[in-house]
Parts: C-alpha cells; sequence; structure tokens
C-alpha cells in the first residue's frame, strides 16, 4: 500500500513552502490555518505574475504561519506579517496568470515594497479574491471545471517519491548532484508507487478523498533553482528530456501529475495516511 509521506503548501505563489502533518483539502487545494494554497501572487505594475522563472530569489522568501499572521522572512530583511484577517484592502488589481485574467487584492504599498527589496524588481503583492473563482481548462479534466486559485493550472500536485530517486540515480550516474523534492515543488509526495506510477494513476484515494490524475505535469527551468539559496545551477530537464517527454503535450518534458478534486472536499489530509492508486488501465 502506498503512503502519503509529505504534505507542502505555498502561501505566495513561487516563494518557498511550508510542510505540514495534515491539512484540509478543499476543491481548490489544500487550505492549513485559514490559509490557502497559492492565496497570495506577485505581479508587476501592470498585473503579470511573477515566478522563479523570472527572479530565483524569490525561492529564500520562506512563510511562518503563527495564528491568524502568515510571517514572511527573506535575508537581510525584517520579517513582514500580514494579518489574514484584515489584510484585504478593497482595492481591486485587474492580474493575469498565463491566459486567465482575475480581479485580485491589492495588498499595499507596504507590502509591495517589502516585496520589492527581497526580490530584487519592482513588483505588487496581490491575494485572490475571496468568494471568487478561477477554473481550470476543461481540456485535461473530462469536462469538469474544476477550481483553483493561483496555481499555474490545477489545485494538487502529486509526485511520487520513486519518481525522484529514479532521477537522481540518472544524476548521479551522470556524475552530478542527486536533488531534493522540494526543486519539484509538489503538493504532495507519495511513497511505495513505482517510478512514475503516478503517470497511469486514475484516481487517488485518501479515505474519503479522492483525487482524479488529469495532466502531466509541463517543467519549466525552476528546477534548477536551489531552493536554499536562490541560485540556478545544472538543469535535471537536460536528463529528463531523455525519457519524459510526453507526445499529448508535444514533447514537454513532464514530471508529476496534476490532480483536481472529485470528491472528499472538506476533509483532511495527514502525513502517513495511506493511499489507493487506482490505475486508469
Amino acid at each position: 500500500m502506498a503512503t502519503l509521506t509529505d504534505i507542502i503548501f505555498y502561501p505566495v505563489k513561487s516563494c518557498a513552502g511550508i510542510a505540514v502533518v495534515q491539512a484540509l483539502l478543499t476543491e481548490a487545494g489544500l487550505e492549513v490555518d485559514g490559509i490557502a494554497d497559492r492565496e497570495w501572487m506577485l505581479v508587476t505594475s501592470d498585473g503579470q505574475f511573477l515566478t522563479q522563472r523570472e527572479h530565483p530569489r524569490m525561492a529564500l522568501v520562506t512563510p511562518r504561519v503563527q495564528g491568524s499572521v502568515l510571517q514572511l522572512s527573506a535575508p537581510g530583511q525584517a520579517p513582514f506579517c500580514i494579518d489574514i484577517d484584515q489584510a484585504r484592502s478593497g482595492v481591486g488589481m485587474a492580474v493575469r496568470i498565463w491566459d486567465d485574467h482575475v480581479l485580485a487584492d491589492d495588498c499595499g504599498d507596504l507590502a509591495a515594497a517589502w516585496f520589492a527589496q527581497a526580490i530584487g524588481a519592482p513588483c505588487r503583492l496581490v491575494r485572490f479574491p475571496a468568494g471568487a473563482r478561477r477554473l481550470t481548462s476543461t481540456r485535461w479534466t473530462g469536462g469538469v471545471a474544476a477550481p483553483t486559485r493561483f496555481a499555474d493550472g490545477y489545485p494538487v500536485l502529486v509526485i511520487g517519491a520513486a519518481s525522484l530517486a529514479d532521477l537522481n540515480e540518472k544524476l548521479v550516474a551522470a556524475g552530478r548532484a542527486a536533488l531534493p523534492m522540494d526543486r519539484f515543488r509538489p503538493n504532495l509526495v507519495i511513497d511505495g508507487l513505482d517510478p512514475f506510477e503516478e503517470d497511469y494513476v486514475d484516481t487517488f484515494g485518501l479515505g474519503a478523498v479522492r483525487l482524479k490524475a488529469v495532466k502531466p505535469c509541463p517543467r519549466c527551468p525552476i528546477p534548477s533553482v536551489d531552493q536554499a539559496t536562490g541560485v540556478p545551477g545544472a538543469d535535471p530537464l537536460d536528463i529528463l528530456q531523455a525519457y519524459r517527454r510526453k507526445p499529448q503535450l508535444d514533447g514537454a518534458v513532464c514530471f508529476g501529475m496534476n490532480c483536481i478534486v472529485i470528491a472528499g472536499a472538506g476533509q483532511r489530509l495527514y502525513v502517513g495516511q495511506q493511499v489507493d492508486a487506482e490505475l486508469a488501465f
């Protein structure tokens, strides 16, 4: 039987994650102590979303939940705190994430100045609006318009521990260093699957929860960024491209499976939970 070994959520898109022992699962992804996965996002002055692709120093922005406060830390700066119950300014800002447009909540000039110093570039912090719905593309979901927040495309990313072990064997054989799982920024890590078995799963069952695997996760250069230093290094895509290209995504190199929630929203997931992986064939 497979086991859920890690749960990670990312309060601010493309900044550091928080590993937790349990989390509430909503239709739109994980939530911990009232803070949702990818609930905040950095954008340019004209609303274009920012990630480690352009600003690898975002990896060094570290969140911490303290009661109703989200505390953010970055090297050489005093922490910045967001009271999650009082942080909505009521000032809307039109933002764009890929092809989606959202009227987000602008978090103000103090937040913008703090994050600009942290990443070394002008930016603004925005929050996903309360009550809003951003829906995934139905192309990969069998017609289901599943909600998400500021994730790239889907509410939950699942990776099998054996898949990383397989990649690391190949990296070491090529004289390269093995990589930690944080390079691939999953929400859920599952042990007990064969390497890349998640590619062939129809649904992951965790108690009353059912996650439907809908689309392999195409990879950009972010896995080359050392999450502990914010410095790009050797890109594992040169190894992955030899055996992880997906014809159904025009040859994109993929690692991990994007999932939607088809049952069990409102349930809690916890580390150590058994996972029933039902294959698609």
